[in-house]
């Protein structure tokens, strides 16, 4: 079963291919691709004021999820996917629905995403833990998630290779949106994994700049090579530093 420590201190990605050229053609067109994902790779940034800050820590095997208390009134998830897991905020009282309050808070969309700790995309098991930390946005509200949805729709009305005016419109709005969300932080402090075999992509090089100083332990495959390679095990730190919660005399409060 997961593990968690905390201290207070559904989604447009739904399909994961080894590569969606056509998708991310339409982000690097847009010359956006490269800058947002140096973006999620550095820390997002803090509030000039003194806040509280909401840590949880926890562990994951692969094939589980992990849910825990979040802000907002938000739930924070790893979901297991087949090639790893992706981050999930939900709403923990609501149903759940087709998108969650992070997926589109983080562009870019169906494209490598820092909300994705998997081999999606054809990032390597190696690339995956090399990226970290990452950073990652939530809406905090059910209205912003629906305005979220709405310009979702509308980026989404065009084929990726013939956008619109509309299509534009959509982007940008979501772009918008997306500037104004709340910022959080997710660490990996420890990983098991088997290691692919193929070249680094040009995207995965972007951002899996910390392998070598992450900590992990490399396990040999029992079916021999594989180019992608597998993530067996994260221990992993979330921080969301921009909590709804009083602020006691330090910046971290304990449970």
């Amino acid at each position: 079963m997961p593990s968690s420590w905390i201290t207070v201190q559904e989604s447009p990605l739904r399909t994961y291919k080894d590569d969606a050229p056509v998708n991310a053609a339409r982000w690097i067109a847009a010359g956006l691709l490269a800058p947002i994902l140096a973006a999620h790779a550095a820390n997002p940034p803090g509030k000039k004021a003194k806040s509280c800050v909401l840590t949880i820590e926890g562990e994951v095997k692969r094939g589980e999820n992990f849910r825990h208390a979040g802000p907002a009134g938000l739930d924070f998830m790893l979901e297991a996917i087949p090639s790893g897991w992706i981050v999930r905020m939900l709403d923990s009282t609501a149903p759940r629905g087709e998108f969650d309050y992070a997926g589109l808070a983080t562009p870019p969309y169906i494209s490598p995403n820092p909300i994705l700790i998997s081999t999606d995309f054809a990032f390597r098991a190696q690339d995956a833990i090399g990226w970290n930390p990452r950073s990652f946005q939530y809406f905090r509200t059910p209205a912003v998630l629906k305005e979220a949805i709405a310009a979702y729709r509308q980026y989404t009305s065009a084929p990726p290779n013939a956008p619109t005016a509309q299509s534009q419109q959509g982007m940008a709005k979501l772009l918008q949106l997306s500037a104004r969300a709340a910022p959080a932080k997710l660490e990996i402090l420890d990983a098991h994994l088997i290691g692919g075999t193929r070249n680094q992509t040009a995207a995965a090089s972007l951002v899996a700049t910390h392998f070598l100083s992450t900590a992990h332990v490399v396990e040999q495959s029992p079916t021999g090579p594989s180019p992608l390679g597998m993530i067996t095990l994260v221990r992993f730190r979330v921080s969301f530093p921009e909590v709804d919660v009083p602020c006691k005399s330090s910046d971290s409060l304990r449970h």
